[in-house]
């Protein structure tokens, strides 16, 4: 049965599409078998990985028109698909009986296929990604180590609250975890240690350093670990992934 775990900052530009990425690829390096899904309309996660246009994305399948169709990125990392239709998504399904739990059916004929759904959700707190939360085990809140990425916080643990009590018992924080840090900067230091003061041990004892190979990756449409596996990111989002099985094993 697959963990399912959402990425979530409704702050853009904190590195949660790079983020889904690295961890999808970074379990599937330790013996995992992974579907990425891509839940926001930009689709940027898509377009990284060098998706081809498909007839069938998430869009379709929300829609009722089709089931859920992978595309196999390469083996063992498969990709759900996102569209620039899926930003009226919201608008469609406004009015459909049960709509939260939308994604969590659609996803049901998935679970047994693989060990971890990673979901990366759009930078909003609208319907996509309440339905990314209806349906998840975990919540990572990637977070980008300066001082206005800190702002919003208490926002994402107060949706996050209102899930678990009201939609989705077995919802929970996993982790936050550091982006875009480089440790010779004393802002980038006193962020984490004022996230450690908020969150405690669900911070992540990892943190992604500012690596130009992230950046570079999704010009060339591969993960961290096919463009530059000896670089500074590909070590980062190992370690991460490694700290993330530990967690969920120690969950169950």
């Amino acid at each position: 049965m697959a963990t399912i775990i959402s990425l979530l900052n409704h702050k853009g530009g904190v590195g949660k599409t790079t983020s889904s990425i690295g961890i999808g690829a970074g379990l599937v390096k330790l013996g995992k078998k992974v579907l990425l899904m891509d839940l926001d309309p930009q689709a940027n996660l898509t377009l990284s990985l060098g998706v081809p246009r498909m007839k069938v994305t998430i869009y379709e399948a929300l829609k009722g028109e089709s089931e859920l169709m992978p595309h196999t990125a390469k083996e063992n990392l498969d990709v759900i698909p996102s569209t620039l239709d899926l930003s009226g998504a919201e608008m469609e399904l406004i009015n459909e009986a049960g709509r939260e739990y939308i994604l969590r059916e659609v996803l049901e004929p998935l679970l047994e296929e693989y060990d971890y759904i990673i979901i990366d959700c759009p930078p909003s707190l609208g319907l996509l990604t309440l339905n990314s939360l209806t349906s998840s085990n975990y919540v990572i809140i990637p977070l980008q180590a300066q001082f206005l990425a800190l702002q919003g916080l208490a926002k994402i643990q107060q949706v996050v609250r209102k899930v678990k009590v009201r939609l989705n018992k077995k919802l929970e924080i996993i982790g936050v975890v550091p982006t875009m840090y480089d440790g010779r900067k004393v802002l980038n230091r006193e962020v984490v240690q004022t996230i450690k003061k908020y969150f405690g041990k669900k911070v992540f004892e990892t943190k992604i350093r500012d690596n130009v190979a992230l950046a570079e990756a999704p010009a060339d449409r591969k993960d961290i670990f096919e463009y530059s596996p000896n670089s500074k990111g590909a070590q980062d989002y190992l370690a991460l992934c490694k700290e993330i099985i530990e967690r969920v094993e120690n969950k169950k």
